[in-house]
């Protein structure tokens, strides 16, 4: 079991509220990312939920016990952190083993347990090392191996992966959604990355200054974002937004489209530009146009064999099926 609920919850330092009063509910088995920019209150929502931090008003319920006033051990959530915490003195092995030291378990049962968590996470080779003999990401296994044995009913993540380079990250990114599609335990993932979000998640929560702007699967918040700020945080590259003429024309106060439902020539559009930078990847070819009325620059995404140079004149047109369109307050229309 690991159902979260959320019901009114509320958080203020002292007379600056941080956390306007919010619901929301995360269903056993579900992974849910809380993602937003710095600021945006991510990382105090999780500790609210961890009970590191205590609620000012509402409550939080854990498989359906009132769990607002309950201690964080006794929450039966485990956290892993974006620094590590090992022990440097311990081996992986003892690290691994400590919290269950702690609760009295029997050696056989811990034995029984770390040979589990170490073969899920590959670090079995490495249970006699010690913490300065690993890697980044072999670092952060273990403690993900620390969080494990516990058998928690959900698993909380704050920024775990920020301090590793961006191989590691891609890598630990699909080990820990491997884990939970083998584990199915609930866990809730914080991050400022969109595109963790997008490809981890079962359910996103997109935060704004404490807020929850939207929540919803990835492709829901991508193909039908609920206001502009959405619209313009969730997509790598991000959508362009444009306001003014173009917008007008299409009876909208801001008009949206992504880089990939744009259509590109050198001949005839829409939409005249010059291209500033492209960036070349391969497989796509990353054109950011200058020169369009309301949204400079705008990008574009088109083929990797596009061949377009700074300083070249280029005409585009929006796949009018694709358009967004959005409000003077923001909101979709």
């Amino acid at each position: 079991m690991g159902r979260i609920v959320l019901e009114k919850v509320s958080k203020s330092f002292g007379e600056t509220e941080v956390i306007p009063p919010l619901d929301l509910e995360i269903d056993d088995g579900e992974f849910a990312v809380f993602v937003g920019p710095s600021g945006c209150g991510k990382s105090t929502l999780l500790r609210l939920i961890a009970g590191l931090e205590d609620t000012t008003s509402g409550k939080v319920i854990i498989d359906g016990e009132d769990a607002t006033e309950v201690s964080p051990s006794k929450r039966g959530l485990a956290m892993v952190f974006q620094t590590y915490a090992l022990y440097p003195h311990m081996t992986v092995r003892k690290n691994i083993a400590f919290p269950m030291r702690m609760a009295g378990m029997s050696q056989a049962e811990q034995d029984k347990k770390i040979e589990a968590a170490a073969t899920a996470l590959n670090l079995t080779d490495y249970l006699d090392r010690k913490p300065g003999q690993l890697s980044g990401g072999q670092r952060q296994r273990v403690a993900i191996g620390r969080a494990i044995v516990r058998d928690p009913s959900a698993f909380l993540f704050d920024e775990p992966l920020s301090n590793l380079d961006a191989a590691l990250r891609v890598g630990m990114r699909l080990e820990i959604s491997e884990m939970h599609k083998r584990m199915e335990t609930t866990m809730i993932y914080v991050t400022h990355d969109q595109v963790e979000a997008m490809t981890m998640a079962d359910k996103i929560v997109v935060l704004q200054a404490g807020v929850i702007e939207q929540v919803g699967s990835p492709l829901d918040l991508y193909r039908t974002p609920r206001n502009v700020f959405v619209a313009g945080f969730i997509g790598s590259p991000k959508m362009n937004l444009i306001d003014g003429t173009e917008a007008a024309k299409q009876d909208a106060h801001t008009i949206g489209i992504r880089p990939e439902h744009i259509d590109v020539s050198t001949t005839e559009g829409l939409w005249q530009g010059t291209v500033g930078v492209a960036e070349h990847l391969g497989s796509d070819t990353f054109i950011h146009v200058h020169g369009i009325e309301g949204c400079d620059p705008l990008t574009v995404r088109a083929g990797g064999e596009m061949s377009v140079k700074h300083g070249d004149t280029i005409f585009l047109s929006p796949q009018m099926e694709h358009l967004h369109k959005f409000d003077a307050q923001g909101l979709r229309v």
